[in-house]
C-alpha cells in the first residue's frame, strides 16, 4: 500500500472528522472508502460513455430496431401470444 498526502479544505476536514466519529473508523479507512467509491463511479461513467458511443455508431450505421416493433413486442407481454424480442431491421 502506498502513502499519499492530501490537503483538505476546512469544511471537508470537519465533515471527515464527523464521519469518522459516527462510523468509529479511522480517517484512513474513510478516505480509502471515498476514493474507492469515486474510482468505481468514474469507471462506470466511462463504461457507460463507451456504450453510448457504440450505440450512436449503430444508429448512424442503421443498425436499429424500429419503434413499432418494440411497441408490438411490449404490447404482447403477458398475453398468450407473446412475441420474441425484435431484431435489428424489424
Amino acid at each position: 500500500m502506498t502513502a499519499t498526502s492530501v490537503r483538505l479544505q476546512p469544511d471537508v476536514e470537519a465533515g471527515l472528522a464527523s464521519i469518522t466519529e459516527k462510523l468509529q473508523r479511522s480517517r484512513n479507512w474513510v478516505i480509502n472508502e471515498a476514493v474507492r467509491e469515486y474510482v468505481a463511479k468514474r469507471e462506470l461513467d466511462d463504461a457507460r460513455w463507451a456504450e453510448t458511443l457504440e450505440a450512436l455508431e449503430d444508429v448512424a450505421a442503421g443498425r436499429v430496431v424500429s419503434g413499432e416493433a418494440v411497441e408490438a413486442w411490449l404490447a404482447s407481454w403477458g398475453t398468450a401470444n407473446e412475441l420474441p424480442p425484435p431484431k435489428v431491421g424489424e
